[in-house]
């Protein structure tokens, strides 16, 4: 008996695919926006900072950098801590 297993690899390479895109799309701004409030920050001495963000025990990580002549820190990337 030969079971199929093209459906179940579909599934999750859909699944894995939007993780990896909500993860992309996630700035300190949207974060915000969801509810999450700062839990932490840490400053780097080359400009910008690292923030923490929570949201009830979900963690969040995010990396932000300082560019100069603009009055905004820019979101690099933003992680989930596990």
């Amino acid at each position: 008996m030969r079971r199929s297993f093209g459906p179940l690899v579909v599934l999750l390479f859909v699944a894995t695919q939007s993780a990896a895109s909500a993860a992309d799309t996630m700035t300190v701004q949207s974060l915000m926006s969801s509810g999450y409030t700062v839990a932490g920050i840490i400053s780097s001495p080359a400009g910008g900072a690292s923030i923490f963000l929570q949201k009830g025990t979900t963690l969040v990580f995010c990396y932000t950098t300082e560019h100069t002549g603009s009055a905004a820190l820019e979101t690099q990337y933003c992680k989930p801590v596990k």
